[in-house]
């Protein structure tokens, strides 16, 4: 019901609908220390489930939209995860392809702006239970037509973002990396 009703108000355009699954890795992940008798306190990597709405108005260009869930953890001193909780992240990226619409094989570059929102464990990211935070991102990946309408595809992407919480000693920027492979349906 959804594709048919976006299909409709994109008539004239090509539109993706996907689903993607894979890894969360974050790089430069502590988020600060949590006082003297904490140490250190930094997230974990996790999976990372995404959903993408892509207009293609050119041949060679188009606009992605998302939201994607990416499941992560404090560790605390350096030990093993001992709070889970979750980054819900809302995105956008201007696509470039080098391959013309319609090729069964299209590699691309993507670049874009998103907000993060990080939950505080044991709270909802629905109910305000967390803080967001703005950033860039950009990546590459290869779509694979495997039908009529169907198609594969394979991301990586970087998302650069502001460390959450507001722990003292926190410096730098999260940078949360995406590696996944996902179904979609071309309208």
């Amino acid at each position: 019901m959804l594709a048919l009703a976006v299909g409709s108000i994109c008539y004239g355009q090509q539109t993706e609908v996907a689903v993607s699954g894979g890894v969360s890795r974050l790089q430069n992940a502590n988020i600060g220390s949590g006082g003297s008798s904490v140490g250190g306190v930094s997230l974990d990597d996790g999976f990372r489930l995404a959903f993408r709405l892509t207009l293609n108005p050119n041949l060679y260009f188009g606009h992605e939209v998302g939201y994607a869930y990416s499941r992560t953890g404090f560790v605390v001193g350096g030990s093993a995860a001992s709070a889970r909780t979750a980054i819900h992240q809302g995105s956008y990226a201007f696509l470039a392809y080098a391959t013309k619409e319609g090729s069964r094989i299209r590699p691309f570059a993507a670049g874009g702006a998103h907000f993060s929102n990080f939950v505080y464990p044991g709270f909802s990211g629905l109910t305000g239970g967390g803080q967001a935070k703005v950033g860039v991102n950009y990546g590459a990946g290869l779509k694979f037509r495997i039908g009529e309408m169907w198609m594969l595809r394979m991301d990586a992407r970087q998302y650069i973002t502001g460390k959450p919480f507001g722990f003292p000693g926190a410096s730098g920027a999260l940078r949360q990396n995406e590696v996944s492979i996902g179904f979609g349906i071309g309208l």
